[in-house]
């Protein structure tokens, strides 16, 4: 049994390591929104290469993310996330040394390879280091300095922009994980899982992380109308059938089709697919609205987003509370709803916008939203499965909100009918800006309809999230495998 306690000095190495690495995953999925003007004129980029800037990242990183988790129970958790830390700061080095676009994607691409490694191995060194009396304020701990570092994240991301440049947003990472890492070879007790025997599902994630990659490529290079974006397309989609039969035939797999069976499962992923979807395009767009319409700083755009973050991290306790007693029904179809009128109060956010009257609106109402829902989603979603796999519940609804949010932005500015240029010109992205936010908000209409028709009240004694202060904005918090003790169990 895990023994070392969190007012030893070993416990605050810990979770000081945790929490340093989990928050360069996080901050790097966050700041480099603001980052992307300055990196479009600097490396002349299009529209589509700023695209596949955000969303190289993405697609590695929620197409591993399970087998990550995986590879830390068999062969160590505290190793497999010290060679994500060096991974990802290494690959940070190379995005912050880039000479091109063209590396610089490639760059992300690596780096999403180091955040399935240590994103999940944050979470699980806390529950398997800690002695259970002290892992419920461990997690707390951990969860709330992770909501500080996201709302920090676009003040240091827009600063660095405007001052240093834009490179500072990788090269940051570099100094971080040399603190990071020799603390937790130092520090953080091994440990793993002894039941895990089977072998790795590499094809399946190979086949989920290549069907993103090629379905990506499909929507945003859909406007050249070239042969090889059907190609994409058709090969993306075979991809993606191939998964689901290779899912269905292991022994083994990353992602059980069985757990499919719980209908309440299925509809909880469903509306995470819409509402994460409708807010990794809007953060995506809105960075450069800011900025490219507006008139903003990079830093001036990043501080303007921080109300959505605050909220989160002030109230979304409170709501999880809320939602335990009134059950997840009205928070799931409410909270979708209100923050699609937010989105729809960005329409007021064009030229010359005045903060207080036309951005801190919309912002309020959209974090209010977000507030009502993204707690009651993470409950939803760990009390639907059995107890034992709620871990592995919480990382696929976890990669499917990731799936969402990179699938949107290279969809959104397709639909939205925006030009490779169209960052360059205020009014043509404004004018794209203007057709994209209704779009974003169907998306949560329809996510608050799915939620009303099919999301029925939790079990009681079912497993209870574990994060219960979130910050992040564009992913659901991920929850860590069950272990004795952990909260929520009683």
């Amino acid at each position: 049994m895990p023994d070392v306690r969190l007012a030893s000095p070993q416990g605050r190495w810990i979770l000081l390591t945790t929490v340093l690495g989990s928050s360069m995953a996080l901050l790097d999925s966050t700041v480099v929104n603001v980052a992307l003007p300055r990196i479009g004129r600097d490396l002349d980029a299009d529209l589509a290469a700023l695209q596949w800037t955000v969303n190289a990242y993405m697609v590695t990183l929620a197409g591993l993310i399970l087998l990550g988790g995986a590879l830390g129970d068999r062969y160590g958790r505290r190793r497999i996330f010290v060679v994500g830390v060096v991974w990802f700061a290494a690959a940070s080095l190379l995005c912050g040394l880039a000479p091109g676009v063209e590396v610089l994607i490639a760059a992300r691409a690596l780096q999403g390879i180091g955040g399935a490694l240590l994103t999940p191995g944050s979470l699980a060194l806390i529950q398997a280091s800690f002695h259970p009396d002290d892992r419920a304020p461990a997690v707390g701990l951990w969860s709330g300095f992770g909501g500080i570092g996201a709302a920090v994240g676009p003040f240091l991301g827009g600063w660095l922009v405007d001052g240093p440049g834009w490179r500072w947003v990788f090269l940051l990472n570099v100094p971080v994980a040399l603190v990071c890492a020799p603390i937790a070879v130092r520090h953080v007790p091994e440990s793993g899982d002894e039941t895990r025997h089977g072998r790795f599902d590499v094809l399946g994630a190979a086949l989920g992380a290549l069907s993103l990659a090629l379905v990506t490529y499909a929507l945003i290079e859909a406007p050249t109308g070239s042969a090889t974006v059907a190609v994409a397309a058709v090969a993306g989609v075979g991809a993606g059938f191939a998964f689901v039969r290779v899912e269905r035939h292991r022994s083994d797999p990353m992602m059980p089709p069985d757990i499919f069976r719980s209908r309440q499962f299925t509809a909880v992923n469903l509306v995470t697919l819409c509402v994460y979807a409708a807010f990794g395009g809007f953060f995506f767009l809105a960075a450069l609205q800011l900025q490219v319409v507006a008139g903003y700083s990079a830093l001036g755009a990043g501080a303007a987003l921080l109300p959505t973050t605050a909220l989160m991290l002030l109230f979304s306790a409170r709501s999880g509370a809320l939602a335990a007693r009134i059950g997840p029904r009205v928070p799931l179809t409410v909270g979708p709803l209100v923050c699609a009128a937010g989105m729809l109060l960005m329409l007021r956010v064009g030229p010359d916008a005045e903060y207080v009257t036309d951005v801190l609106p919309a912002l309020l109402v959209l974090g209010l939203g977000m507030v009502t829902l993204v707690a009651p989603l993470t409950a939803t979603v760990l009390g639907s499965v059995d107890t034992a796999r709620a871990g592995l519940a919480s990382g696929i609804n976890n990669a499917a909100a990731r799936a969402a949010g990179l699938i949107a932005v290279a969809a959104l500015p397709l639909l939205a009918g925006m030009g490779e240029e169209a960052y360059r010109s205020a009014s043509a992205f404004d004018a794209a800006f203007r057709r994209a936010m209704p779009i974003c908000a169907g998306v949560l209409v329809v996510g608050a309809v799915v939620a009303f028709t099919t999301v029925r009240s939790l079990p009681a004694g079912c497993r209870k999230p574990q994060c219960l202060r979130h910050g992040a904005v564009t992913v659901p918090p991920l929850e860590g495998q069950r272990s004795s003790g952990s909260p929520g169990d009683e």
